[in-house]
């Protein structure tokens, strides 16, 4: 309960952050914050927390990623995002009367999608792709790749004249199982991404 009212939280403000910058500049972010060749670059920090079973050995975790926006149409990018997440495991839990630390994970995800922007700096964003396990052998399950899907809510708005920007979204992420027929082996979290771009 305690999380789902701090995103809440947090999806507010970035809506409170989408009016401000859309009161403060007339031109759309769609527009004014591209390279030459029309693609935009971030880079970000990334952190969250596991929620349903996964929550039950899982505390946080924290990462970052690389991200293209490659214009389509109006408003329209197609997204191409790669990044490193590292899962941090619960210590001294006790799972069937044994005793233990539960291993972190490390996660590579590699995505693609579509981003569009409902107004100049409020946007919707879904992507899909894969999840590759870094430590498979010290995880304990039977693969080492995942499908990965992740739909995103964000705002965007212009810190300098050049196009530089801010990029700070709220996402569900979830993957499929790493152990065929055991649900537990699913990893979901809800994530926070705050990008500097160009």
């Amino acid at each position: 309960m305690k999380s789902t009212l701090k995103i809440a939280a947090l999806v507010l403000a970035f809506a409170g952050l989408s009016v401000a910058a859309k009161a403060q500049t007339t031109t759309s972010t769609s527009t004014s914050t591209t390279t030459k060749d029309g693609i935009r670059y971030s880079i970000g920090v990334e952190a969250g927390i596991p929620v349903g079973n996964f929550k039950d050995g899982h505390k946080w975790n924290l990462g970052g990623s690389l991200q293209a926006d490659i214009p389509v149409a109006s408003q329209l990018f197609v997204t191409v995002n790669a990044g490193f997440n590292n899962v941090f495991g619960k210590k001294d839990i006790t799972v069937a009367g044994v005793t233990g630390d539960v291993p972190n994970i490390q996660l590579l995800p590699v995505k693609a999608g579509l981003k569009y922007f409902v107004i100049p700096n409020l946007y919707v964003q879904g992507e899909a792709g894969a999840a590759f396990l870094l430590n498979k052998n010290e995880t304990g399950v039977d693969k080492s790749t995942a499908f990965v899907y992740a739909p995103q809510i964000g705002v965007q708005f212009p810190v300098s004249a050049n196009g530089n920007f801010i990029d700070a979204g709220v996402r569900y992420e979830a993957t499929t199982k790493y152990t065929s027929g055991v649900d537990d082996s699913k990893i979901s979290f809800l994530g926070l991404r705050v990008a500097y771009g160009f």
